[in-house]
């Protein structure tokens, strides 16, 4: 990746595409899964959203093999979509990148204020 495709995003642009052609050969139940981790995931990434692209790939990756080992949806996931991206983005109870802003900025106004 050069500098270029860094500053523009056009290098995350083209995985997402990728990511795109891949989803819509699964099928639909897990399409509507992935748009629900899809969804989810979000509040777990840095500003760009570059440390999320391996685990997407990764999610991805995970559904096309369960997918044609005829395995369903539900029994790749569960029923808490929202706890399987929390763990995915580190463990339970990851921060989203507001809570890292917002202690960023409260630690910032307590070194202002000499605390």
């Amino acid at each position: 990746m050069n500098f270029w495709e860094k500053i523009t995003g056009s290098d995350m642009t083209k995985e997402l595409k990728s990511f795109e052609s891949r989803v819509k050969k699964l099928p639909a139940d897990y399409q509507a899964a992935w748009g629900e981790v899809w969804a989810n995931i979000w509040h777990y990434s840095d500003f760009s959203g570059r440390n999320l692209m391996p685990i997407l790939d990764g999610v991805l990756g995970l559904f096309e093999e369960t997918a044609a080992d005829g395995q369903s949806v539900q029994e790749v996931l569960g029923d808490d979509i929202k706890g399987f991206c929390s763990a995915l983005a580190g463990e339970e109870g990851a921060k989203s990148f507001r809570d890292k802003w917002r202690e960023q900025l409260n630690n910032n106004i307590a070194k202002k204020l000499g605390k």
